[in-house]
């Protein structure tokens, strides 16, 4: 690398990007903002990257090459270890938080071994659980003119189930994209799922109770214990409209993917609230609460789970009265094949890309893909979701015109119009909404 680099890349760039293009590579971009002008910074960036760089003209500035871009942990990624789970990406041990590889989401339904994992406080102990998962009860008071508590059994055979494909999302999924570093675990885009869920609708057991006139708003809680141990205090309390949990996909669950709901995955019976940030969606659930106001549990307040309402600027201490509960999630696609950092055969001069894309409460129209830095872009397919709620396969092949470094950058847009942006933008200081354009690096040999 030319010139002195007195301290980290990543630090580098995310300081002063211009600088650090100068500082670490030795370029310097013209008024479109892309490319290089000095020959040496591409011998530079192909000497980093480990091969040359058959787009390079329409790199941005400022831009960390995809193959560069996640800042190396000192001792590497910690992969989970767990009985019944694939090769994770552990986040944090207390609560236990670990993220899915974007290559192992390819499958049309995940896996439950392939599941991400997001705690919030301890998983209940198995002392502490029936011996028999039927005799689970779920209460359901408040705002209601009959108080329900129902055991799974009888919610099993009381009710009619419904099985369906539905997405869960961590409500920080995307937080690592922010600038600077955003509170809170440093999800990149695994912090979501389509597995297939089957449950009772949680509009059923409203009916069942009777909603009074002045019920607005759900209040959830569950069995899992405070990270401090204290059984009296919940880990996380969140609740939704009314008219979310009156929508007929969301369900009080006791299957995933055919099998009894894993402990891991808040099983024997969890809330499944889709297409809204993940806490929504209570593991080991034990109460519904209907409030006749928005509810204010753990999780509710302060800059949980809530964006900003007029921009900020990024780092600064933002102020909570200005935000907005997180509701729906944006728009986001990643590639599931090729995995990041493949390395493909001598002569490859196609690749046939998928991956999937999703948008919250809605459904995507569109996803686009580019190999040259998003100066060109091409329609990729796009299937129709299993349902409504569920993920979309999409799948395109692009041509290379030789060997090199390449990155494939994938952008959805979903039926509002809205597209992910090149950057995660609206900073906010617990960094929700992160969605920016997905880039994956691929080096075809020489």
């Amino acid at each position: 690398m030319t010139g002195k680099v007195e301290r980290g890349m990543h630090e580098l760039y995310g300081d002063d990007p211009e600088r650090a293009d100068a500082l670490v590579f030795g370029r310097r971009t013209g008024r479109s903002r892309r490319g290089f002008l000095k020959g040496a910074g591409l011998a530079t960036m192909g000497a980093a990257v480990g091969a040359s760089l058959p787009f390079a003209g329409g790199m941005p500035g400022g831009l960390v090459p995809a193959a560069l871009a996640q800042a190396p942990a000192e001792k590497g990624p910690k992969i989970l270890k767990m009985d019944g789970k694939a090769n994770l990406v552990v986040l944090g041990d207390k609560p236990l938080v670990a993220e899915t590889p974007a290559e192992l989401l390819d499958d049309d339904v995940t896996p439950t071994e392939k599941f991400f994992i997001r705690n919030n406080g301890l998983t209940p102990e198995a002392s502490s659980m029936p011996s028999d998962p039927k005799a689970w009860k779920v209460k359901i008071d408040g705002e209601v003119n009959t108080p329900l508590e129902i055991a799974l059994g009888d919610l099993m055979t009381k009710y009619q189930a419904v099985t369906l494909k539905l997405m869960l999302e961590c409500g920080g999924n995307g937080r690592s994209f922010f600038s600077p570093e955003a509170r809170g675990n440093q999800w990149t885009n695994g912090g979501a799922g389509c597995a297939e869920w089957t449950g009772v609708r949680l509009s059923d057991l409203l009916k069942a109770a009777g909603l009074k006139p002045g019920a607005v708003y759900t209040g959830h809680y569950g069995a899992d214990v405070h990270l401090s141990g204290d059984a009296s205090k919940p880990s996380i309390s969140r609740g939704v409209r009314i008219a979310k949990a009156m929508d007929e996909h969301t369900l009080v669950a006791f299957k995933m993917n055919g099998k009894d709901i894993p402990a891991i995955h808040g099983g024997p019976v969890r809330l499944i609230v889709p297409g809204w940030a993940g806490s929504a969606s209570h593991k080991w659930l034990t109460r519904i609460w209907i409030r006749d106001k928005e509810h204010d549990g753990p999780g509710m307040g302060g800059f949980s789970y809530r964006t900003a309402k007029t921009p900020i600027v990024p780092g600064s201490k933002g102020d909570p009265k200005d935000t907005a509960i997180l509701e729906s999630m944006p728009v986001r696609s990643i590639v599931t094949f090729p995995a990041h950092g493949a390395r493909l055969a001598k002569g490859t001069r196609k690749i046939d890309l998928r991956g999937h894309a999703w948008a919250g409460d809605n459904a995507v129209q569109s996803v686009d893909v580019s190999i040259d830095y998003g100066v060109t872009w091409k329609k990729a397919e796009v299937k129709a979701p299993a349902n409504k709620f569920a993920w979309q396969r999409f799948t395109a092949s692009v041509d290379l015109p030789g060997a090199g470094y390449y990155e494939v950058w994938c952008k959805a847009t979903d039926t509002k119009g809205v597209t992910q942006p090149f950057l995660a933008g609206n900073w906010n200081p617990q960094g929700y909404g992160g969605n920016p354009v997905n880039r994956i690096a691929v080096l075809v040999e020489a």
